[in-house]
């Protein structure tokens, strides 16, 4: 498959203040998890094996100990001189300028750099969840189906009153996006990714927040507006996902399997070694089996 011209951005720019002290003096894509690992290496490590090279990491609170972590992409092989990693931080002098309130608002801050970068897709997903998945199969899903949207969707077995829950009719058609609901109507939820057709994305950004913003988080204005107005499909994920939203909130189900999660299954990471040193020591003495959290997923 050729693959679009797709952007990908992943939001890291969060306090995370449902964990309470643990982001005091770390951002929450930055905390440790499983051992060697970050947050955020699960979303890169699934982004470099699906051969998507150019991520945009979008910052705000607290990103030194993140921006150190990064280290300008080497670890997923991201350091290039064409595309690769990059860091959005906020700015001043310009429109967009200050510090985002949101989600939505963060990519309408953003949305003249996104606009110039010349998209055809851009694949917008949070820094801090942990499950495995082949973007690829999503953008087949969007594109086969035309999609102005595809949202990422997964049953959850805790109390879905916390993520934003949605229904869906027999085409895989969104029909309803509820932004954590108080009375929330089934268990199928957006599992924070979502793949937007990119003009349909800056379109609705201009429209929603003209010249001065003024955006919260996307499941309070963008989602639903583009659900009410635009072809919004799920893409399921049928395999092992968890939010890391609340540190008293811990997984309730074992991790189940799904098309890339066992040739992904975690290794021990390489941290500061050298791309090409990590490859060839890969290839001579590590498994084949690739990690969906770690730094080291390049063969």
């Amino acid at each position: 498959m050729r693959i679009p011209r797709t952007l990908a951005i992943v939001l890291a720019g969060g306090k995370g203040s449902r964990l309470g002290s643990l982001t005091d003096d770390t951002v929450k894509p930055a905390l440790p998890f499983a051992g060697p690992y970050r947050l955020i290496d699960i979303a890169l490590s699934n982004l470099a094996h699906s051969h998507l090279s150019d991520v945009w990491i979008a910052e705000q609170y607290l990103p030194h100990s993140l921006n150190e972590h990064l280290a300008q992409g080497r670890p997923w092989d991201l350091d290039r001189l064409h595309g690769g990693l990059q860091v959005l931080a906020p700015f001043e002098g310009a429109t967009g300028e200050g510090m985002a309130q949101g989600n939505s608002d963060t990519l309408w801050r953003h949305r003249e750099r996104i606009r110039s970068f010349g998209a055809d897709h851009v694949l917008v997903l949070s820094a801090d969840h942990v499950y495995t998945l082949d973007f690829l199969e999503v953008l087949t899903t969007h594109t086969t189906s035309d999609a102005d949207l595809t949202v990422l969707t997964t049953r959850v077995d805790e109390d879905p009153s916390s993520f934003s829950v949605v229904q869906v009719d027999e085409s895989g058609r969104v029909t309803d996006f509820d932004y954590k609901p108080d009375e929330p109507q089934g268990n199928l939820v957006a599992a924070e990714v979502f793949l937007y057709r990119a003009q349909t994305l800056l379109d609705a950004l201009d429209e929603l927040g003209g010249e001065t913003g003024g955006l919260g988080d996307y499941g309070e204005d963008l989602l639903p507006h583009l659900v009410s107005t635009r072809l919004v499909v799920e893409h399921r994920l049928d395999g092992y996902w968890w939010s890391t939203a609340s540190c008293c909130t811990a997984p309730t189900s074992a991790p189940a399997s799904n098309s890339c999660a066992a040739s992904w299954r975690p290794a021990p990471a390489w941290s500061g070694a050298p791309a090409a040193a990590r490859r060839t020591a890969s290839r001579s003495s590590a498994p084949t089996a690739r990690s969906p959290i770690g730094p080291d997923v390049l063969d």
